[in-house]
């Protein structure tokens, strides 16, 4: 018998047993250069990078807030207090802190308004999940509990609206001055009010269901030449462009002008590709000059026969083309762009024709009552005014400088959104954190009725909405406990009613008052639209667990560049060979 068949026997005579304890490899699916954070580390990460983004602009909430001073890459200098235009300037690499700046810019492309308070009220509803997340709490209980919270919020805003009499301009001016009395022309008055709201009901359309549509960004332009008074700031009823006339002969003042609008050259068609003529005979060369000329001649002649006295074009125009158009007595202007062609057919009651000789009667313009141009400085500029329905408008501001412009036009910007949600939707709530500090009151009294562990959390939103009157109390400077202590004990609820709904601070003097005795009301779908926005924004950060971030060696990116070059190379191989 072989050595290997003498085993030693256990001494019960049963054969030993193989170990059941399971084998552990360490195996890595990532990169050697990956930077990876996971679990409570990349949630408390994250709330860590929420808060300082927050704290950036935590102090140009309110009427006594603070300017920023931010350079940007080209050298240019911005001093501003409206919260998205400093977050985007604001260069960040932590994933969460670019998911905060991005809620801004959604804030201000949606409502216009609240830029600085969706931040700051998104970074404290984080800050009071930390404690929860320390504990072991799961994240989908928070997150649960603040959808719960958000929509009794909702629910309960809903039932605390006022309507408004959109008619009404001074509660209008009202309205939209709530918003500029925290910005740079609070001190003019009501100068830039008047110029939103005039731009905005300018621009008001109504259909045929009695629906209302107001489109601020294509049909109301704003132009900024520094120079003059601010007070000098007009909304003109019509359009404004920074064009001269083609030919020095052409007229400059025309009343009740006739309009063509066109997107096509009125010069000879160039050849898409190559074009290669060859001229045996003396005389091929003038019968070539002939042919363009003649095109050009069938063109115009379909223009004129319309016996219009302005042509607007997107495109270029020859100085053949030039020359009839100036004998036939029609000023023409070219080079428009797109914006600013649909902004004209829309105040004059043109349409835009892609071919001169498809033109109609109809297609000419007839809506505007007067036609000039003017020099402003070295700039010339064309005004198509007193318009019967514009539609259209073009808001001219004057300055001292282009920095002053520039934030009186994101000021501006600002007054025009509210002006639009209010026009929109005509419901207003009381300013100066009265809405938030009663918000606040009323889901406290509400998280009593919440079963399991979902209470907590749920009581932390009602603690993190008093963020809002925190802040305005701490950026004018007064005793911010006391304050909030005296809101607290105002917006007490008694029989399912807030007694004192309207009661905020005021940010000028630090005190409580009722906002119907200030007039600061803020249009409810800014309200509405920041709730939503910071709760769904704080419970996408919160559900995250893991965060991974590639970063390449410099021979991978190499390599990466190499092979991206390549496959360009083979697409457009096909359209390169094809000229």
């Amino acid at each position: 018998m072989s050595e290997s068949a003498h085993c030693e026997q256990p001494s019960n005579g049963h054969l030993p047993l193989p170990s059941r304890r399971p084998t552990t490899l360490s195996t890595s699916i990532t990169d050697s250069n990956t930077q990876r954070e996971h679990g409570r580390k990349a949630q408390l990460s994250n709330i860590a990078a929420a808060r300082a983004v927050a704290d950036i602009i935590r102090t140009t909430l309110g009427p006594r807030a603070m300017l920023k001073m931010i350079l940007d890459p080209v050298g240019g200098i911005n001093l501003t207090n409206d919260g998205n235009a400093i977050l985007r300037e604001v260069d960040v690499s932590h994933p969460a802190a670019k998911n905060m700046i991005e809620l801004s810019r959604t804030q201000d492309e949606e409502v216009g308004d609240g830029t600085t308070s969706v931040i700051i009220l998104a970074a404290e509803l984080l800050k009071v999940a930390e404690p929860f997340l320390i504990k072991n709490m799961h994240p989908r209980i928070i997150i649960s509990a603040y959808y719960r919270a958000l929509e009794d919020a909702l629910e309960f805003l809903e039932k605390n609206t006022q309507p408004l009499d959109i008619e009404n301009r001074d509660l209008l001016l009202d309205i939209v001055n709530t918003t500029l009395g925290t910005k740079f022309t609070a001190r003019f008055g009501n100068l830039v009010s008047n110029l939103a709201l005039d731009a905005v009901k300018t621009v008001l359309v109504t259909n045929e269901g009695g629906q209302r549509e107001i489109d601020l960004k294509r049909y109301a332009r704003v132009e900024k030449i520094p120079g003059d008074y601010l007070e000098a700031s007009r909304v003109i009823d019509g359009v404004m462009l920074n064009k001269d006339v083609v030919d020095a002969k052409m007229r400059r003042h025309i009343k009740n002008p006739r309009i063509v609008l066109l997107d096509c050259n009125l010069e000879y068609k160039k050849a898409e590709s190559a074009l290669q003529v060859e001229i045996l005979k003396e005389d091929d060369w003038d019968k070539i000059l002939k042919q363009e000329e003649e095109y050009i001649e069938s063109m115009c002649g379909a223009i004129i026969a319309l016996k219009p006295d302005l042509v607007f074009t997107e495109k270029g125009i020859s100085e053949l083309a030039s020359h009839y158009l100036c004998k036939a007595g029609i000023t023409a202007v070219r080079r428009v762009r797109k914006m600013d062609n649909n902004r004209i057919a829309r105040a004059v009651g043109a349409t835009i024709a892609n071919d001169p000789r498809d033109l109609k009667e109809s297609d000419v313009g007839t809506g505007c009552g007067l036609f000039e141009v003017k020099k402003i400085g070295d700039e010339y500029f064309t005004y198509l005014v007193e318009c019967k329905d514009p539609k259209a408008c073009t808001i001219l501001l004057r300055g001292a400088s282009k920095d002053v412009l520039q934030e009186v036009e994101r000021n501006l910007h600002d007054a025009m959104a509210v002006a639009r949600n209010v026009i929109l939707d005509p419901r207003v709530v009381p300013g100066g954190g009265a809405t938030e500090m009663a918000l606040s009151c009323a889901l406290a009294k509400k998280a009593k009725s919440v079963p399991g562990a979902q209470q907590g959390p749920y009581r932390e939103v009602a603690t993190a909405l008093e963020v809002i009157p925190r802040t305005l109390s701490e950026n004018c400077g007064a005793n911010t406990i006391r304050l909030i202590t005296e809101l607290r004990a105002k917006h007490s609820i008694e029989d399912g009613v807030d007694k004192g709904f309207n009661f905020g601070l005021d940010g000028h003097q630090g005190t409580m008052t009722d906002m119907k005795v200030l007039n600061l009301w803020e249009p409810a779908l800014v309200k509405t639209q920041t709730l939503k926005t910071a709760i769904e924004a704080s419970a996408l950060l919160l559900r995250i667990d893991a965060i991974v971030s590639g970063m390449r060696s410099d021979a991978t990116k190499a390599e990466a560049v190499r092979q991206g070059n390549a496959e360009d190379d083979e697409e457009t191989f096909g359209d390169a060979r094809d000229g």
